[in-house]
């Protein structure tokens, strides 16, 4: 082999390595942007599943808060009421596996007895019949507002199931990065190391090349 072939064969090996490193490094930095993404869908999901937790919790206190002040508490539970339908509408947008969807109809399910059942109780006040509210509040509204409490608990554990999977998986995609682009960099830092020493030895060669190909010195007169 020519000392060019060689020395282009040492620079073809030293670029392969040094674009091996790029291609790793630009691979992880996409899976990693991937994995990111999926983490923050992730926790959009659980905090949405924890604002309806909490919208259900607040109306269904309002709701008890009315039934004892005659009714001075009702605009607040309406707001809170409205809340949760932007939530609850939100959620059936974003939160679209089937799982996820069984647990919004449950918790819609058990939503809309309790407002079927709230504007019985709300007829009775205005009417005078506070007692009679109280016991709808304290009896067979309690059991419509556990069941959507409940849907609502079973889908933060589901998202925060969800988050934390995802949050495992982006954790050991960045670990997999890293190892590859530390593996890959030492390649290629080996690669250059032989292309420096190849380019040594053809410097030297050549020089003995040179050295050989030079005439001897005349003798003196």
């Amino acid at each position: 082999m020519t000392i060019r072939a060689k020395l282009v064969t040492a620079i073809a090996v030293a670029v392969a390595g040094l674009a091996l490193t790029a291609g790793v490094g630009i691979w992880g930095m996409s899976r990693l942007g991937t994995k990111f993404d999926d983490v923050r869908d992730a926790g959009e999901a659980q905090a949405l599943a924890l604002e309806l937790k909490y919208d259900i919790t607040d109306f269904n206190g309002w709701q008890t808060a009315y039934g004892y002040d005659n009714g001075g508490s009702r605009p607040i539970f309406l707001r809170s009421v409205a809340q949760f339908r932007e939530d609850l509408a939100t959620a059936r947008k974003e939160l679209t596996s089937p799982a996820e969807q069984q647990l919004l109809d449950d918790i819609e399910s058990a939503f809309t007895r309790f407002m079927r059942l709230d504007t019985v109780a709300y007829r009775a006040l205005q009417n005078g019949r506070s007692e009679e509210v109280k016991k709808l509040f304290l009896g067979p509204e309690i059991v419509n507002f556990h069941r959507a409490a409940a849907g609502a608990e079973k889908l933060a554990t589901l998202e925060g199931e969800g988050a934390a999977s995802t949050e495992k998986a982006f954790t050991d995609a960045r670990t997999d990065a890293l190892r590859l682009l530390v593996l890959s960099s030492i390649i290629a830092a080996v690669l250059v190391a032989l292309l420096l020493v190849t380019a040594f030895d053809l410097a030297r060669a050549a020089e003995r090349t040179l050295a050989a190909a030079s005439p001897p010195d005349e003798p003196a007169a």
